[in-house]
């Protein structure tokens, strides 16, 4: 069961003393202030889920005392005590953001009733909150490819994995689908219908990775309006991943050791401790032990996050995914050749699945109906992809250079004519010659005679 915390804000000391007795013995946390300036200062150290307070105050009014909680607590509900004088003034209270109001004297019970309902609307409130942050950067999973003993090794690690709420720290090279592993691990967990929110460390400057992660009240910094929870406080209750968490600056490390050490964090520009239940998923494409060897990266924090350890094999490690990764990214609709399957296959994917889908989404672009073939690949894959040559050890590139050169010439230089007896298309003409280095010679390499020259011989 969730513990209440409270604030009561009356001048009069009976009265506040009977509810703080009330509520500790109803087992909530609760706090007091006489004035409106001392319910300030309090707020600025602690967070609460709703502030009894009274409408006549001395000195600071219960209305500005209002105001100031609407503005820089939101998260704190106000529940108004008023007398009969000063109904009025509770409607427009109202106006201004309480929850609700309620006549002095009144019942302790019917004042517990009335705070349990706030304190239920602050935690709807937030939710929906946090909710909409998550709906509004939420890209669908994708599902991770693999048949290979890597991947089956890796699948039986998250599946053993998810369900825990310790940390997880996620290793592997650019392109490897560290955040697809990351979405895997959430859905696997008993979080999964919570929050799921996602940063990158290497996007964003440290100032503004700071101001993201953990909040910032406002007039914390320049152009800080408002005042605006951090992705720890959106992901409460839920999973953050935090990707590239090697580039993350030392003074930020030593911010995010606290949270994952007891909960409690603090925005920018503010006192008040806040407590977070979070559960921590971290990737990097860096060797994190190397870079505590090197001093860039904090050795408690690794410990902390590194409960346990996923590490993602290269594409050149898993050759064997690579033709059901094809078909998977190419669709029903697109078929590819022989050749230009093996020299997928046989490429070594310095840029990992990443590369790949690059290169397919490429292939796609200059296919012919719907067939990639070859001419659709960058030279580069083609030529260093280590297919090896004929038995007979002739160079097939050669002699499919000299092929096309021989059939330019035939027809003087005539790229339309070249094409139709290659029985190609003038455009995978193009992509032919520029794979196999053919210069575009003048004279020799042109679209067809223009009006009034004589062919080229």
């Amino acid at each position: 069961m969730t513990v209440l915390n409270l604030l009561t804000v009356e001048d009069d000391l009976e009265f506040q003393e009977a509810v703080v007795r009330w509520f500790t013995r109803k087992g909530a946390q609760i706090a007091a202030a006489g004035t409106g300036e001392a319910a300030i200062a309090l707020c600025e150290r602690h967070q609460f889920d709703v502030a009894i307070l009274d409408l006549r105050l001395p000195g600071m009014s219960g209305l500005d005392v209002l105001k100031k909680l609407r503005a820089d607590h939101p998260e704190t509900e106000v529940l108004l005590l008023t007398g009969e004088g000063t109904i009025e003034t509770a409607v427009e209270a109202m106006k201004l953001g309480a929850f609700d109001y309620i006549l002095k004297p009144c019942a302790l019970v019917e004042l517990e009733r009335m705070c349990g309902k706030a304190a239920e609307h602050g935690r709807l409130k937030a939710e929906n909150e946090r909710m909409r942050t998550v709906l509004d950067s939420a890209r669908p999973p994708a599902n991770i490819i693999g048949q290979s003993l890597p991947m089956k090794e890796l699948f039986r690690l998250i599946e053993r994995a998810g369900p825990s709420d310790k940390p997880i720290l996620i290793e592997g090279e650019s392109g490897t689908g560290k955040e697809l592993v990351a979405r895997a691990l959430q859905r696997a967990s008993h979080r999964a219908d919570r929050p799921y929110v996602v940063i990158n460390c290497a996007a964003l400057p440290e100032t503004l990775l700071e101001s993201e992660l953990f909040g910032h009240e406002k007039g914390a910094f320049t152009g800080a309006a408002t005042a605006k929870p951090g992705l720890f406080e959106v992901a409460d209750g839920g999973t953050l991943f935090i990707d590239e968490i090697g580039e993350l600056a030392a003074s930020l490390q030593a911010k995010l050791l606290r949270v994952l050490e007891d909960g409690s964090m603090r925005r920018v520009g503010s006192l008040k401790e806040r407590h977070v239940d979070v559960r921590l998923i971290a990737a990097t494409n860096r060797k994190l032990a190397a870079e505590v060897a090197a001093g860039r990266f904090r050795e408690d924090l690794l410990y902390r996050i590194n409960v346990m350890l996923l590490e993602l094999p290269p594409l050149r490690e898993r050759t064997g995914d690579i033709p059901l990764l094809i078909d998977h990214f190419l669709g029903p609709k697109w078929s590819i050749e022989a050749d230009a399957r093996e020299a997928l296959t046989r490429y070594s994917w310095p840029g990992n699945v990443r590369q790949l889908i690059n290169v397919l989404e490429r292939g796609k672009i200059l296919a012919d109906d719907g067939v990639i073939d070859a001419s659709d690949l960058p030279g580069e894959i083609v030529r260093h992809s280590g297919c090896k040559p004929p038995a007979s050890g002739d160079d097939l590139e050669s002699i499919e250079r000299a092929h096309v050169m021989e059939i330019l010439h035939r027809e003087g230089g005539n790229k339309s004519k070249a094409a139709r007896a290659l029985g190609v298309t003038r455009r995978s003409l193009y992509r032919l010659l520029e794979r196999l280095g053919v210069p575009d010679k003048p004279g020799i390499m042109t679209a067809g005679p223009s009006p009034g020259t004589s062919r080229p011989t």
